[in-house]
């Protein structure tokens, strides 16, 4: 297995908790939230799938898909386009209603885009350093890695949530 298999294989399960977790439900089950004001389905998984494509196409240099390919207008959320949920106040993340269909068509766009830029990288890739507002700067690896645990914690997340769901 090479750099590019195993960093795709990682966002691979990103993506199919995440499709797991939205799979069947309706916009009031993806925005159910457990005490009123914790994260919703709906956030989680924008919400991964925004900081995915905002890292990964800073990281590699092109457009976010969000703006590129008229995502933002699509959700119509009332953020900036720049948003990623980043900082989100409860009030914010219950401003996030989309039907499952609209959050998985974002979701496997944005993960079709990585799989393309991932293609291209060798070991020697990793080391390049992506953001040098931290000390140390980060590398494209650990930036990669970062994006795969915080999605990988976010649609697991997701899942547990649907498992909460109240059955009427």
């Amino acid at each position: 297995m090479n750099v590019a298999e195993v960093l795709s294989d990682g966002f691979g399960r990103i993506r199919e908790v995440a499709h797991g977790a939205v799979a069947d439900l309706g916009v009031d089950q993806l925005t159910w939230r457990v005490d009123g004001s914790a994260n919703s389905i709906a956030w989680l998984v924008w919400h991964l799938t925004r900081v995915q494509d905002d890292h990964l196409a800073d990281a590699g240099g092109y457009e976010q898909l969000w703006t590129a390919e008229g995502w933002s207008s699509r959700f119509a959320l009332p953020f900036d386009d720049s948003a990623t949920g980043y900082g989100h106040t409860y009030e914010e993340v219950g401003q996030v209603r989309a039907e499952g269909s609209l959050l998985l068509g974002y979701l496997d766009v944005v993960h079709e885009r990585t799989l393309k830029y991932l293609a291209g990288l060798s070991g020697a890739d990793l080391d390049r350093v992506v953001d040098e507002s931290w000390d140390p700067a980060v590398t494209l690896g650990v930036r990669l890695v970062s994006v795969i645990s915080d999605g990988l914690q976010h649609a697991g997340q997701a899942a547990f949530v649907k498992g909460l769901l109240p059955h009427n």
